[in-house]
């Protein structure tokens, strides 16, 4: 109920008896960035295929770097979904795969992956939808209890022939696997070319665009970068799709710029 206002939009509860406005509870909270700057701000991150640096947003929006990049962050978290529907319902093929990028803090260059970021890629073919995690290795014990949790275990798992997925796979009702170092990328259906992609995209954006994530933001950069994939025009989304879609996800999830900066 609408009571008397020291400002435009503020609003006191009779209940509680403390003022409200419409942006307490969602990402929009404690922030003195105008709303339609926020939507401009979100439906540029919807249709940057490769994401939009905090640069360009300052610039194109007539914001500072520091609050260009905190609400990049923000939005990141309104692209967050969690759904947990598991991939693969029916009998349908699910590609899973890992990769890696950047440079874990600290870490000095041993091997070929070891002082990188380690990634793991789920996409369902049937749905077109993709699932990104940050793992801190790329192990068997840390990927399978990931992929029992998000695949139905009737399930066409497809990977490459790594020997992380040779327990996991006896827990589905089919499991297939190219050899790549045989230069064997497709047999059949059996292919991991399409999680390959969803990473090709991420991987441009993080280096193109971004150039740099610090390992403590990267779950949040994973979460734009499928969110984007799940909601691409091959799934039947178009830009305005994709902005609504995001608009869905504003509740629940407010962040400090302190705990943002800060949180590891």
């Amino acid at each position: 109920m609408e009571g008397k206002t020291t400002r435009l939009g503020l609003y006191k509860c009779y209940q509680c008896r403390k003022p409200f406005t419409v942006r307490m509870g969602t990402i929009f909270e404690s922030s003195h960035v105008p709303l339609h700057i926020w939507l401009q701000a979100m439906y540029l991150v919807a249709g940057s295929k490769k994401g939009i640096s905090s640069q360009q947003l300052a610039r194109t929006l007539g914001l500072t770097v520091k609050t260009a990049w905190f609400l990049s962050h923000r939005i990141r978290e309104a692209m967050r979904e969690g759904d947990l529907a598991p991939f693969g319902q029916g009998g349908g093929a699910v590609e899973v795969d890992e990769t890696y990028i950047g440079r874990k803090k600290g870490m000095p260059i041993r091997g070929a992956y070891h002082h990188k970021m380690a990634v793991l890629g789920l996409v369902d073919r049937e749905s077109g939808r993709a699932r990104l995690f940050h793992v801190d290795k790329a192990s068997g014990s840390n990927i399978q209890p990931i992929v029992l949790e998000n695949l139905s275990r009737e399930a066409r798992l497809m990977t490459d022939e790594s020997y992380i997925y040779r327990g996991i796979g006896r827990e589905f009702a089919e499991h297939s696997a190219v050899h790549h170092q045989r230069d064997e990328y497709v047999r059949g259906d059996v292919t991991t070319n399409t999680v390959e992609g969803c990473f090709s995209i991420f991987k441009r954006g993080m280096r193109g665009v971004y150039q740099h994530c610090a390992e403590k933001h990267l779950h949040r950069y994973l979460a734009e970068f499928e969110f984007r994939y799940s909601h691409r025009e091959a799934t039947g989304c178009n830009d305005e799709d994709r902005a609504n879609q995001m608009l869905r996800g504003i509740v629940g999830k407010r962040l400090t710029y302190e705990t943002t900066a800060a949180r590891a």
